[in-house]
């Protein structure tokens, strides 16, 4: 990624937790701090340049502290503001709906629909159980922690009938008599992959797995781990209540399903276990993304000053953004988490030292994705990563990203 990747021309993040705000202007939009005024608004934060009046729409409960923007040193073509903030106790620090392994309930119909088309894929379930499944490095834990082996360690935890098993990014369900009409099953191909420091002598063993897909689309729902059992990963379903549940909304675009997903996910994980570091991998198992939560209270929101930039400017995700002009609409702050990240792929990383002492840290923790999954998520985060100021774009050995929520 180049230091010429288009980015925003006008840059805000406001930390709610810290109460306090950092706002970047390229040089194409102010040439000096003097041509920059800032000033707050009812629920909203109004910022004055040459090209014209950007209004930021804040949500209930935060303000600027009015005379609070200073100004900060210059990064190259930027600009630099700092400000503070009077936030509110009671404000929401994230803003977030949550995954749906926080919204699934006992006794509750659900149906599960195909995230790629829309297709009810598995007509209104009941659980008379939801129950979470184990951590991901649960058997690390019993082997450096206690002093015997874990009893557990070579059988499967699965469902009963009327049971929903909540991993980290799947669900477990049985498989019902429906499931013939709209899901269809293949074993993965057989690869012939070695392990790392291993030769044609040694092979990899490999495991054929019984997939599972969207019987309208062809899309990649998941995996039957065992003949009456369906894992099916919450970046490939929607779940929804069975009651009012009308027409599928497709319009959702599918990186910004994917990124919400996710954001929520590493949100939930890091404050009900603490977890900050995570390591997204593929189905064998190997690093695919090395993820380091930074903070999930921001709010964000950035201008283009490119002449044919377009869409949203409620958060840094892609690479159109809202045009400056003299007739501005007001944008709204969205909330976002704050990542940094480093691919593992060997063509794409040039910090294998990090790779390596991150695979051997339990202290990371392991989120398991279809590969093409994993692609799509690199995907949302180097387009995150363009979007931002140059000066911005990274931090000692990763790159920095906005995921929303």
């Amino acid at each position: 990624m180049g230091e010429n990747a288009e980015g925003a021309g006008v840059f805000l993040e406001l930390r709610k937790r810290l109460q306090s705000g950092l706002l970047v202007l390229w040089r194409d939009v102010a040439k000096s701090y003097a041509e920059v005024r800032v000033t707050g608004g009812d629920s909203s934060l109004h910022i004055l340049t040459p090209r014209g009046l950007l209004i930021v729409e804040l949500p209930a409960g935060v303000s600027l502290v009015e005379g609070s923007c200073r100004e900060a040193p210059e990064r190259g073509d930027e600009i630099h503001f700092r400000m503070r903030l009077n936030v509110d106790q009671h404000t929401d620090d994230t803003g977030a709906l949550g995954s749906v392994m926080e919204r699934l309930q006992v006794q509750e119909s659900y149906c599960f629909h195909c995230q790629s088309c829309g297709t009810r894929v598995l007509e209104e379930r009941v659980f008379k159980r939801v129950l979470p499944l184990p951590n991901g490095n649960w058997s690390s834990l019993v082997d450096d922690w206690c002093c015997h082996p874990d009893p557990f360690a070579n059988l499967k935890l699965l469902p009963r009938a009327e049971d929903c098993l909540l991993g980290d990014t799947h669900l477990l369900v049985p498989r019902d008599r429906g499931c013939a009409e709209t899901l269809t099953q293949e074993l993965s191909p057989i690869t012939n992959k070695m392990a790392d420091g291993q030769n044609q002598d040694t092979p990899k063993p490999n495991r054929r797995r019984t997939l599972v897909s969207c019987k309208s689309c062809t899309a990649g729902l998941g995996e039957s781990v065992e003949p009456g059992t369906l894992k099916l990963y919450i970046t490939e379903v929607t779940v929804r209540p069975s009651v009012g549940d009308s027409q599928f909304d497709t319009s959702l675009d599918r990186s910004l399903f994917l990124e919400q997903t996710i954001a929520a996910r590493l949100v939930e994980l890091s404050s009900s276990q603490s977890m900050f570091r995570f390591s997204v991998q593929a189905s064998d198992g190997k690093a695919f993304i090395l993820l380091w939560l930074l903070n999930s209270d921001s709010l964000i929101a950035s201008f283009s000053a490119t002449p044919l930039s377009t869409v949203r400017g409620d958060a840094v995700t892609s690479p159109g953004r809202r045009q400056c002009s003299e007739h501005q609409s007001p944008t709204k702050a969205g909330s976002a988490v704050k990542v940094l990240y480093l691919p593992c792929s060997p063509s794409a990383s040039t910090h294998q030292d990090v790779v390596d002492t991150w695979e051997k840290d339990i202290g990371v923790h392991p989120l398991d994705l279809p590969l093409t999954t994993c692609q799509e998520l690199l995907s949302v985060l180097t387009a995150s990563t363009s979007c931002l100021p140059p000066s911005l774009h990274s931090m000692n050995s990763y790159q920095v990203a906005y995921m929303r929520l």
